[in-house]
């Protein structure tokens, strides 16, 4: 074979770190003076970048991955395939996307099945190329491995210095080496080192992600540190861009006579649901719910149903939205604007004077909404004080209203769980500067909305379960034991009971909602019967909704926003012949890995706004440092009080070092710190004075000192000390046994 640049990359080509000098020399027939000739082409080929030479001097094509990676599994491709990512990638560009097969069957593991790894998990590969393709085929499926952790590069006065984004790290960190052009403020992933140097610690940097510059770094940090994908590929745009209104057919009806509206909050960009309602003879009520028809446009397996579902949904932050769709799609082709065609998913519902669902019909039609209306500007029509946007539709509003009024009897028979706590609003303006923060209003429009929404989930849900489709339903189970007692252990302090002995159900729940109320009491319940409930989840077994008191409830509402509903799009356009456009095969079977995948992606995104909002409100509080404020006990550790402030529902820490020299007991019984000499104790849901010490916008940390004396107490038992305890730091007393 002829010695030559071609030659050796063809050598070389799909087989990863295998051939060094005398392989290579080998496989090319190189023999005698020729191999000095090889050995000077092959340091040519590196220097120039053709080449790649490994620490065990094998020669491998520069854009070539190793023979061997860590590669973490990210999700599946459009025929059912695992793919993933190397771990850690350090060369230009982003990173190879890579077929994940199992690994062989060991000799030696009778009765084994092969090396297997699922979404999410990390594994030793070799990599090989077949096809075009990168295979990563499972050696040995490891276990978490070093945390990777977010932080924010900076050089201060003794060099570069990493600072963590997460509230709950204790130190910084010195980097072992920073990238070449790397800037103050740069976002960057990390992992420790686990050495020190002198007092500090050590980290490798392992990718800058960004800068944490500018007034709206808060929500970028945060879409970060839960790796929420931001955008979206350039096929995906293409594909939004291209696509096109449908037009009626077979599968359609032309539902623009309907008097549709719209009502959303006033900053909403898309509008994925319209209602409308009228009388029927006999008194009940005629209810249409239209949903914007996304899977029209989001074919299976499609580039854009690809990253959808890797998205799983939405994220709302204080200053941006981090959509599932392209703009194209979730604020206009999609979004049900006043005026426009628009294809929908139509639900008719039947219900009787009592509020009683008594048939529904699907169809898939075009629609028209005629209004597009704010829950405010709806409530000004429904108390009799239409203003410009509502006046065209006031008619329509009433009996919309009439018809909710119905509705809310059979509510309040089903007895929902009713915990209404305040939720607050994060004003930012375009500088990325917080200007206030609210409480959200609460009207009987969102209500009415909100009941519309269910009862056409709840329609999606019987009438997909009557043909026997399985699809992604929602499911929340009822409280578990552990959690109960923990809430029935508390009560007594307060003066209230559960007893362990009854069914959970939302009836009792709310009765003891409801003489929490009379008492003055009921945040503080509300807040504690919130975290007895379990995590509402995606799954394809239809186990009922507790908190709602539903048997069957599947998502249908907002398929511009979440996946699972435009999963549930596409069973019931297979159930009811609406379409050649329904499930497809691979999707079918991986529905319990698409819940668990979207499950996850919920999670994540809750996080992330949480996160998001905890930075803003700390930024807006630095500069009251030394500021006085009203709150509330709203968690007890052993370490500490998590606090909420009355004024703007920010969250902080109590530090228990914080609260004087004596010794305070953690009962997680009571929920409370006790002084082990005096018996002073601060419990869950106390009102109290604190003053800020400590304001961390990177992190969004807040830490307050107590300005509010401990109420008077029995000292704890000994034996009573169930969650430990905790001593201010200073005292260099013994522990108590």
């Amino acid at each position: 074979m002829e010695l030559s640049r071609d030659s050796i990359l063809k050598a070389v080509s799909g087989q990863p770190d295998r051939f060094d000098n005398k392989a290579l020399a080998r496989q090319l027939g190189v023999k005698g003076e020729d191999r000095r000739a090889l050995r000077q082409l092959l340091r040519e080929m590196v220097d120039d970048g053709v080449l790649k030479k490994s620490k065990k001097k094998t020669y491998r094509e520069a854009d070539d991955l190793p023979g061997v990676m860590v590669i973490k599994v990210t999700g599946l491709d459009e025929h059912g395939d695992m793919i993933g990512q190397p771990e850690i990638w350090k060369q230009d560009g982003p990173a190879p996307t890579v077929i994940v097969r199992e690994g062989p069957i060991s000799k030696k593991a009778k009765g084994r099945s092969a090396a297997t790894v699922g979404v999410g998990g990390r594994a030793l590969c070799r990599i090989s190329k077949k096809h075009g393709l990168i295979i990563a085929q499972v050696m040995k499926r490891l276990g978490a491995g070093p945390s990777k952790s977010l932080g924010i590069l900076y050089q201060g006065g003794r060099g570069w210095r990493i600072q963590p984004v997460d509230k709950k790290a204790r130190h910084e960190y010195k980097p072992v080496k920073v990238p070449e052009g790397s800037k103050n403020n740069d976002l960057i992933w990390f992992q420790s080192t686990r050495r020190n140097q002198g007092d500090l610690r050590l980290a490798e940097i392992v990718e800058t992600v960004g800068s944490a510059d500018g007034g709206k770094a808060a929500s970028l940090i945060s879409l970060y540190q839960h790796e929420i994908p931001l955008g979206f590929p350039d096929d995906v745009i293409e594909e939004a861009k291209s696509l096109k209104l449908p037009k009626l057919s077979k599968y359609h009806s032309d539902l623009r006579h309907l008097p549709l509206v719209t009502i959303d909050p006033v900053d909403a960009k898309d509008f994925d649901d319209a209602i409308t309602a009228s009388p029927t003879k006999d008194s009940g009520w005629n209810i249409w719910v239209a949903i914007a028809d996304v899977a029209a446009f989001v074919k299976p397996d499609s580039p854009l149903d690809r990253a959808a579902r890797e998205k799983g949904n939405s994220v709302y932050l204080p200053d941006r939205v981090e959509p599932m769709l392209p703009h194209e799609l979730s604020s206009d082709l999609c979004s049900l604007r006043p005026n426009e065609d628009r294809a929908c998913m139509a639900v008719n519902m039947i219900f009787d004077k009592h509020g009683i669902k008594r048939s529904h019909k699907f169809h898939r039609g075009i629609m028209r909404s005629k209004a597009r209306l704010t829950y405010a500007q709806a409530q000004e029509a429904f108390t009799g004080n239409p203003g410009k946007a509502a006046e065209p539709v006031v008619d329509i509003l009433k009996d919309i209203f009439s018809a909710y009024k119905a509705l809310r009897k059979a509510r309040n028979e089903r007895q929902p769980l009713a915990i209404e706590l305040p939720e607050r609003r994060v004003h930012v303006n375009d500088k990325g500067e917080v200007t206030e923060i609210t409480i959200r209003d609460r009207f009987d429009a969102h209500k009415l909305v909100e009941e519309f929404m269910v009862q056409a989930n709840v329609a999606a849900a019987e009438a997909l379960g009557d043909k026997g489709v399985t699809t992604i339903v929602r499911v929340h189970e009822p409280p578990s034991r552990e959690k109960l007692q923990g809430l029935s252990d508390f009560l007594p302090a307060l003066g209230l009971k559960w007893s362990l002995g009854e069914r959970a159900s939302t009836k009792r729940l709310n009765t003891l909602l409801k003489q929490a109320d009379e008492k003055g009491l009921s945040e503080t319940v509300g807040m504690s019967v919130l975290r007895s409930q379990s995590q509402a989840i995606y799954d394809p077994d239809p186990k009922g909704h507790f908190g709602l008191n539903l048997t069957h409830y599947a998502h249908f509402t907002s398929p511009i926003r979440r996946y699972a509903d435009l999963v549930v799009h596409r069973a019931l356009i297979d159930a009811f012949n609406l379409g050649e456009d329904g499930t497809s095969t691979s999707e079918a079977s991986r529905l319990k890995e698409i819940s668990e995948h979207i499950s996850n992606t919920e999670r994540r995104a809750m996080k992330a706004e949480r996160d998001s909002k905890d930075r803003y409100i700390a930024a807006f509080l630095e500069k009251r440092v030394g500021a006085t404020f009203d709150a509330r006990i709203t968690g007890v550790t052993k370490f500490g009080l998590f606090i909420t402030l009355d004024e703007t529902g920010a969250d902080g820490l109590i530090p228990t070092r914080s609260l004087g020299r004596e010794y305070y007991v953690f009962d997680e019984k009571r929920k409370a710190l006790i002084g082990a000499d005096s018996g002073g104790t601060y419990r869950f849901g106390r009102q109290i004075k604190v003053k800020l010490v400590e304001a961390t916008p990177i992190t969004g940390g807040l830490i307050f000192e107590i300005l509010t004396k401990p109420e008077p107490g029995k000292k704890p038992k000994r034996d009573a000390h169930r969650g430990g305890s905790s001593r201010p730091r200073g005292n260099k007393g013994k522990r108590r046994r």
